[in-house]
């Protein structure tokens, strides 16, 4: 008996040793490919390629999670039932100015502006080419030959671009949501004001809400807390004037040239006879990421809504209630948006381009995509005008990564 089992354990050893080299082969290959692939997790300055959500019928993701979310609601309502009325003590939900973030507003306000001037400067000597019938854009002489267009009658093209010339709404776009006058008290906007309510950038709105004023938009500023009763809010301090500001209020839809013309200021204008390419263009990137952080520390604190179908947006408490979504699954929803929290890519849309590394090279083609990098239109456009390459955006463009020529294609596995 004994000698049978001892037979069957050595019958088993081939067995238990090909497990474990396969173990130690699976083992090891994950190992390597995390050392060759690093997570943005373990490196903070690697980044990959951006890859477009594929399928738009589904939603967004959350950038909390769905049961945090549940947490602070049942956390939210427990307060209401223990104390029916109370003031609310933190900025700005109790209707006051967060004072650390009036500076970071202020400088997020110039930086928008420089950002602007810059890149209007900056297309007088870079060409940037945009589809006409998508929303892809390309940093050079001649566009790409990469098939990636979706706009109408893609099919018959078998999605070629067909490239026109770009302006500076198409490397940098700003979406607009409605203006709030008290975005405590009022703090939503229904269906019927649709056209009376002005939409400017959300970026402005957000600035404006933080302590940035504007002549045309004014808002509403407190002295001291609002009141909760039983969810609502509640002011009483009395306001004097309030008819008379709310009449100098900008009814209408506002106009892209009145919202983004540049207003004059002698210690943040760019020095009109700087012919400097490189300082100009290194001076619009470094006002990029100043705005880009300056919008990050903002949203923090003040609540910035997007649609999870469609690129709507919205700053202030909640988001309004006016039905103009025609996404995915918009009839369910009579129209309404289905708000969620807002990420800094829909405040600020990146725009993300293909990478070229000579604006006189040939074109990218269509089979050696997978060699190419990309970077938002801002970036490429300011490295192509002799900026320095950021840091986070090296492992983005694929700097590292040389693409092979055209007789060397079948030779690259």
């Amino acid at each position: 008996m004994q000698r049978s089992s001892l037979l069957l354990q050595i019958s088993q050893l081939p067995k238990l040793h090909c497990r474990f080299n396969q173990a130690y082969f699976f083992s090891s290959g994950k190992t390597q490919n995390f050392h060759s692939f690093p997570d943005n997790s373990g490196d903070p300055t690697y980044s990959d390629v951006p890859k477009p959500r594929t399928d738009k019928s589904q939603r967004k993701p959350y950038p909390t999670p769905m049961k945090e979310l549940i947490k602070r609601a049942k956390q939210e309502k427990e307060l209401r039932k223990s104390q029916p009325c109370r003031l609310l003590e933190h900025p700005p939900a109790n209707g006051l100015l967060v004072p650390e973030l009036v500076d970071v507003a202020h400088r997020v306000y110039r930086a928008r502006e420089l950002i602007l001037s810059g890149l209007s400067k900056l297309l007088q000597f870079i060409p940037v080419q945009r589809c006409r019938f998508c929303y892809e854009v390309h940093i050079g002489n001649v566009g790409h030959e990469i098939r990636t267009c979706t706009g109408p009658k893609s099919g018959s093209r078998s999605a070629t671009h067909v490239w026109r010339k770009g302006g500076v709404g198409d490397v940098i776009f700003f979406p607009k949501c409605f203006h709030l006058y008290d975005r405590v008290g009022k703090s939503r906007v229904v269906h019927d004001e649709r056209h009376s309510a002005p939409r400017i950038p959300a970026i402005l709105e957000l600035c404006i809400q933080a302590g940035v004023d504007v002549e045309n938009y004014p808002s509403k500023r407190r002295t001291k807390p609002v009141y909760s009763i039983e969810g609502r809010i509640v002011d009483f301090e009395s306001v004097a004037g309030v008819d008379e500001m709310e009449t100098n209020l900008s009814f209408g839809n506002a106009d892209d040239t009145e919202v983004d013309v540049l207003r004059r200021d002698p210690n943040s204008e760019l020095n009109a006879e700087d012919t400097n390419l490189i300082e100009l263009s290194t001076r619009t990137l470094d006002s990029w990421f100043e705005m880009i952080g300056g919008v990050r520390k903002i949203m923090e604190k003040y609540n910035v809504w997007t649609c999870g179908y469609c690129p709507e947006v919205q700053v202030g408490p909640k988001g309004h209630k006016v039905r103009m979504c025609r996404a995915s699954k918009h009839q369910s929803r009579n129209g309404l948006h289905a708000w969620q929290e807002a990420t800094i890519n829909d405040l600020v849309g990146p725009n993300y381009v293909w990478h070229v590394r000579d604006l006189n090279s040939p074109p990218l083609r269509n089979d050696l995509k997978r060699y190419y990098g990309k970077a938002p239109a801002v970036v490429e456009l300011c490295v192509q005008a002799g900026a320095p390459v950021p840091d986070q955006y090296r492992s983005m463009m694929r700097l590292d990564v040389v693409p092979p020529e055209r007789d060397e294609v079948d030779l690259v596995a």
